[in-house]
């Protein structure tokens, strides 16, 4: 257990946050990530903090650096790291077949125009609430995921 807070750069997953959350409070980093997680997809501040940590702490690496020599290194490793995953993003959506972008795509222009309906007073739906709406989605994107998985 380390006595200063790090970023960790043997446990990271995004930015190593968890990792070193972990090694300094002595509890393993998956049950910090799944906290995360939880805060992230109850009211959004789980990545708002994480985010925040990942600027603020510094990596383990730099220990004889300045406050904002560490802050601007984790703002240009966000930087890199969302690049990244635009690239990602642009070649994945560049390949011809997939129907399951298809799939989510149309289950989301739905989503949008019910919502839209229902907050301009067109559509009352009882149904239609976030804290329902949210998990009904979730189980829809992991069927699309595992339909599309078995078709491999």
């Amino acid at each position: 257990m380390h006595h200063k807070l790090y970023r960790s750069r043997t446990d990271e997953i995004l930015g190593g946050v968890c990792g070193g959350l972990g090694d300094y409070f002595g509890i393993d980093s998956n049950l910090i990530r799944l906290i995360f997680v939880i805060l992230a997809l109850v009211n959004g501040i789980g990545v708002l903090i994480y985010l925040a940590l990942w600027l603020i702490v510094p990596r383990e690496d730099f220990v004889d650096i300045s406050a904002q020599e560490w802050i601007r290194t984790g703002a240009e490793e966000m930087a890199g790291k969302a690049r990244a995953w635009g690239d990602e993003v642009g070649r994945a959506s560049q390949r011809s077949n997939q129907p399951a972008g298809v799939i989510i795509g149309g289950i989301l222009i739905a989503l949008g125009v019910i919502m839209l309906l229902r907050n301009l007073g067109i559509l009352r739906a009882a149904w239609l609430r976030f804290d329902i709406l949210w998990p009904v989605l979730l189980v829809v994107c992991g069927i699309v995921i595992l339909w599309r998985r078995k078709g491999e």
